[in-house]
């Protein structure tokens, strides 16, 4: 299993960026797949995510409006376009896959990226 990110690095305030995750060695399309970010000394944060069929995903109340998640689930591919960035969105951002059966996830089942650096000036 292989999750890679891209897409990071420095921009100014009120600038996008458009981060991605390319999956590898599972099922894509079975899989939630979802945003986090961490701040060093701070606990991971979730930033949304999106189940496997696609659709509409949802955020943290932080991002919400100015984020968006979306998949292709035929580039086994995760996405996330960051518009009107603040400087609190400074983040390490990590991408997460997870295998989840209605409403029960299954931690042995539950995999990471190896995270991308967003950098916001203000």
């Amino acid at each position: 299993v292989q999750l890679v990110e891209s897409g990071g690095g420095l921009v100014q305030s009120g600038g996008s960026l458009r981060l991605s995750c390319a999956a590898s060695g599972f099922t894509f399309s079975k899989y939630v797949m979802s945003w986090y970010r961490q701040v060093p000394g701070k606990e991971r944060e979730l930033v949304g995510g999106i189940i496997g069929a696609g659709g509409s995903a949802n955020y943290v109340d932080s991002v919400r409006g100015r984020f968006a998640i979306s998949r292709d689930n035929a580039k086994n591919t995760l996405y996330l376009q960051m518009n009107s960035l603040k400087p609190e969105d400074t983040a390490v951002y990590y991408c997460n896959a997870m295998y989840c059966s209605g409403y029960v996830c299954l931690p042995q089942y539950d995999y990471w990226g190896q995270g991308t650096q967003v950098t916001v000036s203000s």
